[in-house]
């Protein structure tokens, strides 16, 4: 098996053209590079460098050497990643999501260290390949995935909910649709995830005035009659985020005011992970 370390240099030296340039990028001594390359040569039993007295260069099967060696390197560095990206699979539970409205099932379980909650929101697209490199045991995601090696389960759904000036006419309703909320100004937390684009699509010619964080967004609701959104998820704890207001809660009706989540995993972790599906599964039907 031919060393890593002279793969590297080999690799270095086509791109950077020089034994002195290589030596110095990989902290070596230009000698020490030398030797390597003459054993690399002899391992694999070809010639790799056309040497002429002022100049060295790789020849046709040198360039290809180093062609290949960047793939190997690359697939040696994915090897160690992914067996140590295992071996924490089996010891810690990494959970994302795509989008916020199920964080707050997870705040217990992550108290708990029963879970290890990863930053940000995923990427649809990506569910599939970080769970199947061990990045993460468990998405919950608004998208179903069915894969040779992962499976999606469902959890609930997401209602989106307004929260109106009782005295407008929306607000004497029992609900709305998007349609009704043409025009309004509204007060938005910026962290929304797939909402974002769906209120700015669904509701005509309506104003978003943006809040990064739940301070400013608590500020704004206290000294104004601005509405904003929540769902059945976040609508305990905007409650308890920003205290009792005099708003009016109302479903949205459209079908693009739901959506559908579910817990996807690897098809061999499904043993292992019911447990705590199951119980995300009740805590969601207790938040209606």
């Amino acid at each position: 098996m031919i060393d890593n370390q002279l793969l590297e240099e080999l690799v270095v030296f086509a791109k950077t053209k020089t034994l002195a340039k290589t030596a110095e990028e990989l902290h070596l001594t230009q000698p020490s590079v030398t030797r390597g390359m003459q054993r690399l040569e002899e391992e694999l039993g070809v010639t790799l460098f056309d040497r002429q007295p002022n100049r060295i260069r790789l020849t046709a099967t040198g360039e290809l050497a180093a062609e290949k060696a960047v793939a190997v390197l690359a697939a040696n560095r994915d090897l160690v990643r992914q067996v140590q990206a295992f071996a924490a699979s089996q010891t810690v539970t990494r959970v994302a999501v795509t989008a916020p409205g199920p964080l707050g099932l997870l705040e217990q379980p992550a108290k708990a260290g029963q879970i290890e909650l990863a930053p940000g929101f995923l990427a649809p697209e990506e569910v599939a390949a970080r769970l199947d490199d061990y990045e993460l045991s468990l998405v919950i995601s608004h998208q179903e995935v069915q894969t040779k090696t992962v499976e999606s389960l469902f959890l609930g759904q997401e209602q989106l909910q307004v929260n109106l000036d009782p005295f407008t006419y929306q607000g004497s309703q029992q609900a709305v649709t998007f349609a009704e909320l043409a025009g309004m100004s509204f007060v938005v937390l910026a962290a929304i995830g797939p909402w974002k684009q769906i209120i700015e699509k669904e509701v005509p010619e309506a104003q978003f005035i943006y809040q990064t964080d739940q301070a400013g967004l608590r500020e704004i609701t206290k000294y104004s009659n601005f509405p904003y959104f929540t769902t059945n998820l976040t609508k305990n704890r905007a409650s308890r985020d920003r205290g009792q207001d005099d708003r009016v809660c109302l479903p949205i009706t459209d079908e693009k005011a739901t959506m559908t989540f579910y817990a996807t995993y690897r098809k061999a972790d499904r043993r292992r992970l019911r447990p705590l599906i199951k119980a995300l599964q009740e805590d969601w039907q207790a938040e209606g």
